[in-house]
């Protein structure tokens, strides 16, 4: 069941970069919402919010991808390691995974992550994401939240 709630976000975020590449010129906003939401395709060769865009290094590309990969590794491990029922666990560990796995095949396949969704309010915009960002995202607010619950109280 989760393997296949993995390929179901992989396949979410490939049909959504596929069609916002073939479909949109680079760089050019179009309003959804106006005011709020655009739909603007946008290549990033660097991490979260082009965090390293404006570092071109040949061992860029590698290196993210080792981290990438490294980091859906360690989700299996801690996935596998981890009571299978805790289906809010598993889930949000699945979140993560696919949306690492989403973008790492961005990065090995252009040299850069498809990103697409841009929200604004007015003049201030939140930086460019896509589904597997927002896999990520949500699956580590479900992790802390999982987290969270079965923290044991310290004695005073």
């Amino acid at each position: 069941m989760y393997i296949g709630f993995v390929a179901a976000i992989l396949i979410l975020d490939r049909i959504s970069k596929s069609a916002v590449a073939s479909r949109f010129d680079l760089g050019q906003p179009v309003p959804v919402i106006d005011g709020l939401f655009n739909i603007t395709y946008v290549q990033n060769t660097g991490v979260a919010f082009g965090i390293f865009s404006s570092f071109s290094s040949p061992v860029k590309v590698f290196m993210l991808c080792a981290v990438a990969a490294i980091a859906a590794a360690a989700v299996i491990v801690y996935s596998l390691r981890s009571d299978v029922r805790n289906w809010l666990l598993q889930g949000s560990l699945c979140l993560i995974l696919a949306g690492a796995l989403g973008n790492l095949y961005d990065r090995i396949n252009y040299s850069y992550v498809i990103y697409f969704l841009k929200f604004h309010a007015r003049s201030y915009y939140w930086p460019s994401f896509n589904v597997a960002d927002t896999a990520i995202s949500v699956g580590v607010i479900l992790l802390a939240w999982e987290m969270f619950r079965h923290e044991t109280p310290r004695n005073a």
